[in-house]
């Protein structure tokens, strides 16, 4: 059977070099457009149901928010398992479904489910949303961003605002996770004696800080043939304008929230020091960039590297990214490495044997002719092996 295989390869020389050259297009082709990660991604079809119940002790989030989510996606087609965290003031719950499972059709799925359920939670919840589409395997970079010349909290704002909404423009990023500082907040800080002095309640000031931030339409107002737009704007832009607030009206004279507090802007309280970041010993916010199931990671972070270009320059003088935290394509660009050094290696061993043993300057031709075919069809499996399948 080898016998009559070499020999009609001699004889239909033309038909063996035209197959050898289609299969080193066919390969060179695959080799440039087949995705590589670091490990395959070994999660099932997962979908995240987050609860923001503020005020709300974790034993009142697990009976009234947690457990009615639970029990209305346990029924839900092709569901395989159902799991939950809950904390102060927020539920999580992962719905995993069966392999082999649409994600866009899992997700239909529990939304309709959540849309049942929805008039069976406490009315003063925040309705329960679906985290985008993510797997454990999808954090493919960390930056830090560091600054010796600005404050924490001008700092996360700097993140949470600019350079978050930019990443999650960038085709194949799915989340984008700041971490450290200080989130920026406008804080109001009752004064007791005021508030009694006046004979003004608690709720009478969280109901006139509730409604002085949003802008009011009042119809059309025709005159001379035009129609104009009548708007009130009501936005609150600085601490000022929530202290310009009415709380009350006694005898004929407004009290505004200036007279009943300070306001001011601030940062949250910390719990468990869960605010603070660092990187080289120094006051950092990191930011965790997430990627769709479906994107390649050497092409995504190409593009991620020139939108940080651009933030970076347009971020204050002084305001550092730093992008070599955590890269998941520098994992696969080593391990490509180490294949194509070993398919080297492997390929100069072959011509020495061949020389020694064939004692033939035309098989050894032959043999370095066939080399470049064999290393692409190697480094193709070789490839393949280290792919999360993510096509």
């Amino acid at each position: 059977m080898v016998d009559r295989f070499i020999r009609w390869s001699l004889e239909n020389r033309f038909f063996v070099l035209i197959g050898a050259a289609l299969l080193m297009v066919w390969g060179t082709v695959e080799a440039l457009r087949m995705p590589v990660d670091v490990f395959p991604d070994l999660t099932a079809p997962t979908v995240t149901v987050i609860t923001e119940a503020h005020g709300m002790a974790p034993e009142e989030v697990e009976t009234l928010v947690t457990f009615p989510i639970e029990t209305a996606l346990n029924g839900a087609s092709g569901v395989r398992r159902v799991r939950s965290s809950t904390s102060v003031g927020i539920a999580v719950v992962w719905v995993e479904f069966d392999w082999g499972t649409d994600i866009y059709q899992a997700r239909q799925i529990v939304a309709e489910k959540i849309q049942l359920v929805r008039g069976s939670l406490p009315p003063e919840i925040e309705p329960p949303v679906l985290a985008p589409i993510s797997s454990i395997m999808g954090e493919i970079m960390f930056i830090a961003i560091t600054s010796d010349r600005h404050a924490p909290i001008d700092i996360r704002t700097r993140a949470d605002w600019q350079i978050r909404r930019r990443l999650l423009a960038v085709p194949g990023v799915s989340q984008v996770i700041p971490i450290g500082g200080d989130s920026r907040q406008f804080q109001v800080r009752l004064i007791p004696e005021r508030m009694s002095a006046y004979g003004v309640s608690v709720t009478e000031v969280i109901d006139a800080v509730e409604g002085t931030n949003e802008n009011t339409s009042a119809g059309f107002l025709v005159e001379g043939g035009q129609e104009f737009l009548i708007h009130g704007e009501g936005r609150v832009y600085d601490p000022d304008d929530i202290g310009e607030t009415v709380v009350a009206v006694r005898d004929g004279e407004p009290i505004l929230i200036r007279d009943l507090a300070t306001v001011r802007i601030g940062a949250p309280p910390r719990r468990f020091k869960r605010g603070e970041g660092s990187f080289n010993a120094k006051p950092a916010v990191i930011v965790g960039i997430q990627k769709q199931p479906d994107a390649n990671t050497l092409e995504l972070t190409e593009r991620l590297d020139a939108v940080l270009d651009d933030i970076q320059a347009s971020l204050p003088e002084g305001m550092v990214i730093d992008r070599h935290i955590f890269r998941q394509a520098d994992f696969i660009e080593v391990a490509i490495e180490n294949v194509v050094a070993a398919l080297c290696d492997g390929a100069f061993l072959v011509v020495i044997i061949v020389m020694l043993f064939l004692m033939s300057l035309r098989a050894t031709g032959i043999t370095i002719l066939a080399i470049p075919l064999s290393l692409l069809h190697q480094s193709c499996r070789c490839g393949r092996s280290i792919s999360a399948s993510t096509r």
